[in-house]
């Protein structure tokens, strides 16, 4: 079975020895990009509602395991550095496998991933935007009651002249693009696995 078929069936027990045997003969940068892969298919199925949450978090840690193996022998092949974004689960919402894929899938596209956590104050993400200096804040939430805290969010950047220093995506099963328009949100990610691609738009990439 091909690393990339490991990944999207969830062989979580299976990928270590594979990827061990697959550096051999391949390229770790080709290894990486078929690990991605697999989890984008992974994504798929789960967009088209062929995959369950447990479906996508197992091929989400199927993909971590595998990056451990071959993180430490990409040396100078490693992907090219593609920007800095901080995550975090808006205010009130303890929910964070959504932005959890978002972080993994992030992080095997090339970009520095500060992650928040979950139930993160807005006074949080300015502070991070001032230390950190991130391209991109992605804000998460799971509830129709917690997604307001993104408004609140894009306020306070806004009153400490912070707002146009880093662009907002936002996301997570009650938003939608006409929500992220009318908050002042830059974009909208509708599922993981289009997350990355869009912020390289917003990036200009």
């Amino acid at each position: 079975m091909s690393l990339s078929k490991l990944v999207e069936e969830g062989e979580v027990y299976a990928i270590e020895e594979a990827v061990i045997e697959a550096v051999k003969n391949t390229e770790p940068i080709k290894i990486t990009e078929e690990l991605i892969n697999g989890l984008k298919l992974a994504g798929e199925k789960f967009k088209s509602g062929e995959y369950f949450v447990v479906d996508m978090m197992q091929a989400a840690e199927t993909f971590k395991e595998g990056m451990k193996i071959i993180k430490p022998k990409l040396g100078d092949t490693k992907k090219e550095y593609k920007g800095k974004i901080v995550l975090g689960t808006v205010q009130g919402d303890i929910h964070d496998i959504g932005k959890n894929l978002v972080l993994t899938m992030f992080e095997g596209a090339g970009f520095e991933v500060i992650d928040l956590g979950i139930d993160v104050h807005k006074n949080e993400f300015v502070e991070s935007v001032k230390n950190d200096k991130p391209d991109i804040i992605g804000l998460s939430a799971l509830l129709t009651t917690t997604m307001l805290e993104m408004e609140g969010v894009i306020q306070a950047l806004k009153t400490n002249n912070l707002r146009n220093q880093v662009k907002i995506m936002v996301g997570g099963a009650p938003v939608s693009e006409r929500f992220a328009q009318s908050i002042g949100a830059d974009s909208y990610a509708p599922n993981a696995t289009e997350a990355v691609s869009i912020a390289l738009k917003l990036l200009g990439k």
